[in-house]
This record gives structure tokens, sequence and C-alpha cells, in this order.
């Protein structure tokens, strides 16, 4: 089961202009967001301790996502 919920995804993908989303259609987001997620603060883990730091920081995540 995924970790994101299903009912946040349902809300970004119709913020994104679906009138109607199916379960599945949600759930299969929401993994992919997961993915996208942790291979995200995988990066901004190695660039917080590349660093010097033990804390991930706002910037960590901002170049982290450019990496994609």
């Amino acid at each position: 089961m995924p970790t994101l919920s299903i009912a946040a995804m349902e809300k970004i993908l119709k913020k994104a202009g679906s009138e109607r989303v199916s379960k599945k259609a949600a759930v299969e987001l929401s993994s992919v967001l997961e993915e996208l997620g942790i291979q995200i603060g995988r990066d901004a883990t190695e660039l917080a301790r590349h660093a010097g730091r033990k804390t991930v920081v706002g910037e960590d995540i901002k170049l982290a996502r450019k990496k994609l």
C-alpha cells in the first residue's frame, strides 16, 4: 500500500485538470511520487553530508531536484 494518501493524489490530479480520477491512477501516482521523493531525499542527504551537515535543508532539496 502506498505511503502517500489516495485523497492527496486525487487532489493533485484534479488540480492538474482531471475531472475524475480512478483509484488505480491515484495509487500509481502515489507510487511514482514516493520513488521520486526517495531519490531526491537520497541526493539531498548526500549534498548535506558533502557540505559537512547532518541536517538536510531546503536548498539541498532544490539542488537534488535539479539532478533529476
